[in-house]
């Protein structure tokens, strides 16, 4: 029933029922709260279709509704005027710059006496509303890619254990084209998640203008509906490729890719359920499959295929690739310790000593460790996986401490002393121990801090301890006092016998 008229089935039966009982029309139009003229015109609609109480008991309100305010001389499901092709206005609307009032004047110059333009607008609605959810939504070619990870995972086998292990689904849809990419990666963490957008983009040939992320934590540190907060390395990324990031709307699926997710987990799960996977390559190249299917398969309603629509009218508009993928980086922020190194996963890596205290944005790949002070590079290290903990670059020593001048060799040599002679003896092992002695100055710090609350006497068992078994770490002393390890007695070192367990390398640290 038209939305102006506010009567319903319901009350068109009652009409019909209190007319055959005699109620006058004034009544009726009082017992149902509705305008006299009103009655009278529905039950004259009545009479015209022949309809009278008792109304047969198979007639639906939707039967009724059509055989009172059918058109006269219109034939149900017939237009009077002729119609455009929907399907190509679907597709032509997707063009950058292309309105429905574009398409209609189009129209109407080929149909002079064709729909007028609320007419033509009803009539797209209707078809556009008969098309599936992901297929409907407007989206202007080149403007967004929709990411995330499916809910559904795709088991794989080890073949030398025979261990199961699931491996995720990335998917990612072009808004405009439904054009799908999808890939497995071991996990969701953010290598895998940036490492599967570079892949993305080298598929699709080009770049997009936006990228809508659900709101995971690879790529959004803090979900927010006014001010997101993007992860800093998936910015980075961003950059490199100059995309934008426009996460979702917490709370609001329209603006997701679910139900992109949800069609790809029919379509690619639903027809390798019967496959066995030994390794994430054999998936992938299966996945790859699926996806061609997929962006191969002709929409019916719109008469072409995703691959089609992405060919003719996506890609043109896409951003060209930079010359170089994106390496996968980690940011993080670091404080510059009192030795001017700084740490990342155990391994220490310096940086000019001016910085001491000061904090840094530290960037790590795979093969390299740079330290950004205010925006400028201050330092550069290939990483370490293993060896020695300290890298460290000479022009990064500092001949005298400017800054710092009190944290000295000389000055951990004093305070030692002021404890008791085992203890300058470790203090001097210490830093004896390390290729450059600045390297031990936090390891010293913390010792001295450790025995400064305990009685001298205390204090020189635990050092003497130390000396004994080579325990030249923070730990180590720790350990000795958790464990009350210096509580029996234990003859002091041979001056000779703490030098061979220091390990000695570097000439004049004792002088």
């Amino acid at each position: 029933m038209p939305a102006k008229r506010k009567l319903t089935m319901r009350h068109l039966r009652q009409m019909l029922r209190l007319t055959r009982d005699g109620i006058s029309v004034r009544d009726i139009a009082e017992r149902l709260g509705i305008a006299r003229s009103t009655v009278q015109e529905n039950l004259k609609r009545a009479e015209q279709a022949g309809l009278s109480w008792l109304l047969p008991g198979e007639l639906t309100d939707e039967a009724l509704e059509g055989r009172l305010f059918a058109r006269a001389g219109v034939k149900q499901g017939l237009r009077r005027r002729p119609e455009p092709r929907w399907a190509e206005a679907i597709v032509e609307l997707k063009r950058s710059g292309v309105t429905l009032q574009i398409l209609w004047e189009e129209y109407r110059a080929v149909h002079p006496n064709g729909y007028g333009y609320s007419r033509f607008c009803e009539l797209f609605r209707s078809f556009e509303g008969r098309l599936s959810p992901t297929m409907r939504q407007d989206h202007v070619a080149g403007d967004k890619v929709f990411v995330d990870y499916s809910g559904k995972k795709i088991a794989i086998i080890d073949p030398r254990t025979g261990e199961i292990r699931q491996a995720e689904i990335f998917v990612a849809v072009l808004g405009a084209s439904n054009f799908t990419y999808a890939e497995a990666t071991w996990t969701q963490t953010l290598p895998d998640w940036i490492g599967a957008h570079g892949h993305m983009f080298r598929v699709f040939g080009g770049v997009p203008r936006l990228i809508v992320p659900d709101n995971l934590k690879a790529g959004v540190s803090r979900a927010s509906f006014y001010d997101p907060e993007i992860n800093r390395s998936y910015g980075m990324m961003a950059a490199h490729y100059g995309v934008g990031i426009l996460p979702a709307r917490p709370r609001r699926p329209k603006d997701k890719v679910e139900n992109r997710v949800r069609f790809a987990q029919t379509c690619i799960l639903g027809r390798l359920r019967h496959q066995t996977f030994f390794s994430l390559a054999e998936a992938n190249a299966a996945i790859a499959g699926a996806c061609e299917r997929i962006n191969d398969h002709v929409v019916r309603r719109l008469g072409v295929s995703r691959r089609h629509l992405f060919e003719t009218v996506e890609r043109p508009t896409l951003a060209p690739l930079p010359g170089d993928d994106y390496e996968f980086a980690e940011w993080r922020f670091a404080r510059v310790g009192t030795d001017y190194h700084v740490e990342y996963e155990g391994f220490f890596y310096s940086v000019p000593h001016g910085l001491i205290r000061e904090q840094v944005d530290l960037r790590a790949t795979s093969r390299t460790i740079e330290i950004f002070h205010r925006g400028q590079r201050v330092a550069a290290h290939q990483r370490r996986h293993s060896g020695r903990r300290h890298g460290t670059d000479p022009d990064h020593m500092p001949s005298s401490h400017r800054r710092y001048a009190d944290w000295t060799l000389d000055r951990f040599r004093r305070w030692a002393a002021s404890v008791g002679p085992q203890t300058e003896g470790l203090i001097t092992a210490i830093l004896a121990h390390r290729p450059h002695p600045e390297q031990g100055f936090r390891t010293c710090l913390g010792i001295l801090r450790l025995l400064r609350d305990l009685e001298p006497a205390r204090a020189e068992a635990v050092s003497a301890r130390a000396l004994q078994i080579g325990a030249f770490t923070y730990k180590s002393i720790a350990s000795i006092l958790a464990n009350r390890l210096a509580a029996q007695p234990a003859r002091d070192p041979e001056p000779t016998a703490i030098l061979e367990r220091a390990n000695l390398r570097g000439p004049g640290y004792f002088h």
